[in-house]
């Protein structure tokens, strides 16, 4: 799908919605829709939707040649400049005169969305997720190929991991390594690093510490990256410094088989929520449920975190191009913890894994 369609298709939803314009401001939203990859700033830049007219972007005009470079104006978006000493809410207002609901970007400054408020006092204001998350939610064979390209870079990072584990290093060494190795892969920026060894992963977001990686640690590594593309990977293993005792082998291989059944019941019409009750009953029947703490998955794409999400509740049907990770894990605190994730894109008839490393314990 070209940007001109996306842009197209957003008018299209827009008046489906009844709203009559969506403000844009820096941030995923505006890249999925033009392509500019503007940087956030105290000065406003906001691109206009008008549901029936041409977008316009409203910007500071010290950053005219950087949104010419992106390339925006060949998908019909115009230029409107402002001045340091102009009111650009002024503008934006101008545009949408008689405006009765408009859509504000869900990653809009709360000081921007304030503005907008004062500039359009008569407008009900919705948040523009409700619009656009039906569009990012399904990824296009351009989109498709940009998270294989992801998933194949954090993969060759993963491979590198075991020669990193090693008793007597700390999590942040480790973690600094695998850093210098997300760019390596050919990341634009690193997003995260986790490096959680023995009790440390029982916490599922613990990020990295100055504990010492011992013999027969548990160790989870999520690690992720955004590519120049603007997509993001994300992908967890989980290893093992030495042998680890039976106990966690045992909880291990009921987690293997959790994922492997969540990842394969993928399939269209299925919903999030039951794809997350696959994982979560196999490790319920495994004595693991009360240590399943999160859900199951969530959407990827030029956000490591965005629709769809596989939780319970979530009754939302599987579509082709539907990219999601598949993640389920068990902590116990002050013991050990583990996860396996994949990023997985359901297809016509069933599922596409985007990571290729091995899901078995690797004992380093």
């Amino acid at each position: 799908m070209t940007l001109y369609q996306r842009l197209r298709q957003t008018q299209q939803a827009a008046r489906s919605a009844g709203v009559d314009a969506l403000f844009v401001t820096p941030g995923p939203d505006l890249r999925y829709l033009v392509g500019y990859d503007a940087v956030a700033l105290e000065r406003l830049t906001c691109l206009v939707i008008p549901a029936d007219a041409e977008p316009v972007l409203v910007l500071p005009a010290l950053e005219v040649l950087a949104a010419r470079a992106s390339g925006l104006e060949e998908q019909g978006v115009s230029l409107l400049p402002w001045q340091e000493t102009e009111d650009p809410w002024a503008l934006v207002a101008g545009l949408v005169a008689g405006a009765a609901c408009v859509a504000v970007d869900d990653r809009m400054w709360a000081v921007q969305a304030l503005r907008a408020r004062r500039a359009l006092p008569a407008a009900e204001q919705v948040a523009a997720g409700t619009i656009l998350q039906d569009l990012r939610m399904v990824k296009d064979p351009g989109e498709v190929a940009a998270l294989t390209a992801a998933g194949s870079a954090i993969d060759w990072v993963h491979a590198q991991v075991p020669d990193l584990l090693r008793p007597g290093r700390t999590e942040r060494e480790v973690g600094a390594d695998i850093a210098e190795l997300i760019l390596e892969a050919g990341h634009s920026q690193v997003d995260f690093v986790i490096v959680a060894s023995g009790p440390n992963g029982a916490s599922p977001h613990h990020a990295v510490s100055d504990r010492i990686l011992q013999l027969h640690d548990a160790v989870v590594v999520d690690i992720g990256g955004t590519m120049p593309s603007g997509y993001c990977s994300d992908c967890t293993r989980t290893y093992a410094l030495g042998d680890p005792d039976s106990e966690f082998r045992d909880h291990y291989a009921a987690l293997q088989q959790a994922q492997s059944r969540a990842v394969d019941a993928v399939l269209p019409g299925r919903t999030c929520a039951s794809i997350d009750a696959v994982a979560r009953d196999y490790l319920t029947q495994a004595g693991l449920g009360e240590s399943f703490i999160h859900r199951t998955g969530h959407g990827i794409g030029l956000e490591t975190h965005e629709d769809p999400y596989i939780v319970a509740g979530n009754d939302r049907a599987l579509q082709p191009g539907m990219a999601f990770s598949v993640e389920p894990g068990f902590y116990f605190a002050d013991r050990f913890g583990a996860r396996i994730e994949d990023i997985v894109v359901c297809t016509a008839d069933g599922v596409e894994v985007l990571n290729q490393r091995p899901r078995d314990l690797l004992c380093v």
